[in-house]
């Protein structure tokens, strides 16, 4: 069993609070079995939401000892997030990273994990409005306000708000594997993995017009991931100049045509190395990367693992056989969860 701690200070925004029990419920659901414990806590077991979001008080049986004991602490964003966090709550998160526990921070809910100064040293990321004021206020931290979720291994941040799907849903994909995570992701009508990070929501919201978005293109492009595609092939493809390109896929996507191309081989890769028991030269090859070196080295770049130690972490096992989340498996530093899957 996993025990899942949600930290609710005075002020926590609703929608981050509840996103973890959404999903991990639902997970426990497409598992056949209760492997996430969700426990909502909260000092002295009472807070209230902000009222510009509806205000509603909550109370729950669980308070900040219970972080101490869970496995995983996930921290929403609270109203009061530029204060300093009580010197209880400090306490309490870094004796639970103490004891084992992985600690997620849910948008503006960074400032709370990195005023415990487990982010020191480490990449993290926010909400893109309040990225430039954390790294102002904790420069030992390595603030990247373009991606939708960091993963350190025991610490993982993520984005604002919707972000908190983003990262329950990866978690479930380190816990369970690939198969688990799409199926929770279906039931809660989520993709498993979204493109682009935070820059596509930053300056250019995606144009409304399907006659001016790059969806065919992309359909396209994933499903030739196979062939040796050269800019001047998308391009041709897509009717455009190569500069229009490149300016089309910065303003939707956040990134330029040929690293697009290249996330979606990683990705592609990732699902092959989950799902089947295809050998590592034959997905080289399908995934367009031709000489397995090549595709070594762009996995690992992207991945922080090999494509071997990654099918032996995240290889989708039967339900049955996937065994409890153990803290006693985690080490610090640990980048690709190898260890977290038991």
């Amino acid at each position: 069993m996993t025990v899942v701690a949600i930290l609710a200070l005075d002020g926590v925004v609703p929608f981050e609070l509840s996103v973890p029990g959404q999903i991990f419920g639902t997970a426990n659901e497409a598992f056949g079995r209760t492997h996430y414990e969700v426990r909502v806590c909260a000092p002295g077991g009472r807070v209230a939401t902000p009222t510009e979001y509806g205000g509603f008080h909550i109370a729950t049986d669980w308070d900040l000892k219970a972080l101490t004991e869970a496995d995983t602490v996930v921290i929403p964003g609270h109203a009061g997030f530029l204060d300093a966090p009580p010197a209880t709550v400090v306490a309490a998160l870094r004796a639970a990273a103490g004891n084992g526990a992985r600690l997620a921070s849910v948008c503006v809910g960074a400032f709370t994990l990195a005023a415990t100064g487990l982010l020191d040293g480490h990449r993290a990321t926010t909400h893109w409005q309040h990225a430039g004021e954390l790294a102002h206020r904790h420069p030992a931290v390595d603030v990247d306000g373009s991606s939708l979720y960091i993963d350190n291994g025991p610490l993982i941040t993520s984005a604002g708000v919707a972000a908190a799907l983003d990262l329950c849903l990866h978690l479930v994909r380190r816990d369970l594997g690939a198969a688990l995570a799409a199926a929770t992701a279906r039931r809660t009508v989520m993709p498993l993995q979204r493109d682009g990070g935070q820059s596509q929501f930053i300056e250019h919201p995606d144009p409304a017009d399907r006659d001016t978005t790059l969806q065919p293109l992309l359909h396209w492009m994933e499903a030739h991931l196979h062939e040796q595609l050269t800019l001047d092939d998308i391009a041709r493809h897509a009717a455009m100049s190569v500069r229009s390109l490149n300016r089309h896929f910065r303003t939707q996507t956040g990134t330029t045509p040929l690293q697009w191309l290249l996330r979606a081989r990683v990705h592609r890769a990732q699902e092959l190395l989950e799902t089947t028991a295809i050998p590592i030269e034959r997905i080289a090859t399908e995934t367009g990367f031709g000489a397995p070196s090549t595709f070594r080295q762009h996995f690992a770049r992207h991945t922080g693992t090999s494509p071997q130690a990654y099918r032996a972490a995240f290889r989708s096992p039967s339900p049955s056989s996937v065994p409890a989340f153990d803290r006693r498996d985690r080490r610090p530093g640990s980048t690709t969860g190898a260890r977290w899957c038991g």
